[in-house]
């Protein structure tokens, strides 16, 4: 999560040797899909709006789970917070957003 997609693109590519790919985001935007080979291995994004205003850049955890659904009733039920129900995103997997019960902030997501 960036403010400067462009200059993340650069040092990325640079240093890493990564490609990157476009895909339009729900809601508006484009997300990148980096490539260090073949296979995909992270996403970047630009935080515009409100609901990222006093955040700084920073890379954002995912946790992959085998049922999206079935994993967010477990974690309401422990203390979790649900901060953005799941999505679809066609050919990447179900995601959510949620607080674990001290308050971290992470992604789980079933895989396509």
């Amino acid at each position: 999560m960036t403010r400067d997609v462009e200059k993340a693109k650069e040092f990325y590519g640079k240093s890493l040797g990564w490609t990157f790919a476009e895909m339009p985001m729900e809601g508006g935007g484009t997300y990148l899909i980096a490539n260090p080979g073949e296979k995909p291995a992270c996403g970047l994004f630009e935080m515009n709006g409100p609901d990222y205003e006093g955040l700084r850049d920073h890379w954002f955890s995912y946790i992959a789970v085998d049922n999206i659904d079935d994993r967010l009733a477990l974690a309401k039920e422990n203390g979790g917070e649900i901060v953005r129900p799941p999505f679809d995103v066609p050919g990447i997997g179900r995601i959510a957003l949620l607080k674990d019960s001290s308050g971290a902030a992470q992604g789980w997501m079933t895989p396509a």
